[in-house]
């Protein structure tokens, strides 16, 4: 199969201690709906089982929700356990509640996209394809 026939797969993972996880079902939802393979991996995920979950399942993006407060502590785990397992060319996006001044430090320890509340699943969707293109 052809890479532009592939179908894209991503990982909705929700780290850390943070219950709230509608707006990740929302987003997994809709990119299912625009064709993608999506895997939920569910509430309370630990650094170390995102990036196992993504090994396993060879996913191309993987999307992150964080509303706790908890991003600069918990992405830049997440991108070094995911360097740790030697998965190469994954893109990381990341949705939450995050600070304007937090985000030029996540975009450089390799985030690539950061979406705020009432962001568009069209634009996540489009941008997901764009990254993975």
């Amino acid at each position: 199969m052809e890479k532009s026939q592939k179908k894209i797969k991503v990982l909705i993972a929700k780290p850390g201690l943070d219950g709230h996880n509608r707006g990740a079902k929302v987003v997994a939802r809709a990119l299912r709906d625009a064709g993608m393979e999506v895997i939920y991996t569910g509430l309370r995920q630990t650094p170390e089982m995102i990036a196992e979950a993504a090994l396993q399942e060879d996913v191309d993006v993987i999307g992150l929700s964080i509303l706790s407060g908890a991003h600069m502590a918990l992405a830049p785990k997440i991108l070094e356990e995911i360097n740790n397992t030697g998965l190469e060319g994954v893109k990381i996006f990341l949705g939450g509640i995050i600070p304007e001044e937090d985000k030029p430090k996540l975009k450089e320890l390799g985030v690539h996209g950061i979406y705020g509340p009432g962001t568009s699943t069209k634009t996540i969707a489009s941008d997901i394809r764009k990254a993975s293109s």
